[in-house]
């Protein structure tokens, strides 16, 4: 009986057990732009994003009437992260750690062509072509 409650309470014991949290911050000026981490769309922001490795990971703001930004970051582990020693802050570690990356980004407002002067432009193009090219009676 001893045992089966030792067994019992090394088992709680360990599933228990802290983990660590990765998130990247993600905020921009102005806010709610979409954020898509790595392909996937993970909300608006300001944006909490949960990730499960660390490396390269690829961020890309989308907003309304601004520029899309497309931003290459490397996010590196802290130091108990790195093996050995995330062993324990992964398996063994009674508290949960949160590592925390933030990263924020100003967007550059689209100044593009409106529709209307496009459309007229592209009308003014065409008519001068039509124009400019001469209408040959002769050929067969």
């Amino acid at each position: 009986m001893r045992n089966a409650f030792l067994i019992v309470v090394v088992t709680s014991v360990v599933l228990s057990a802290g983990c660590v949290q990765r998130e990247m911050v993600i905020s921009t000026d102005p806010p709610g732009a979409i954020v898509l981490v790595d392909g996937t769309e993970r909300g608006t922001t300001p944006a909490r994003v949960e990730f499960d490795y660390y490396g390269t990971h690829e961020i890309e703001l989308r907003h309304p009437g601004y520029r899309t930004l497309t931003s290459v970051k490397k996010v590196s582990p802290p130091w108990y992260e790195v093996f050995p020693l995330d062993v324990f802050s992964e398996l063994l570690l009674p508290v949960k750690l949160v590592d925390r990356h933030e990263f924020s980004y100003r967007l550059t407002r689209y100044t593009g062509t409106e529709p209307d002067k496009l459309l007229r432009r592209a009308k003014d193009l065409s008519e001068g072509l039509a124009q400019s090219v001469p209408v040959d009676a002769t050929q067969d």
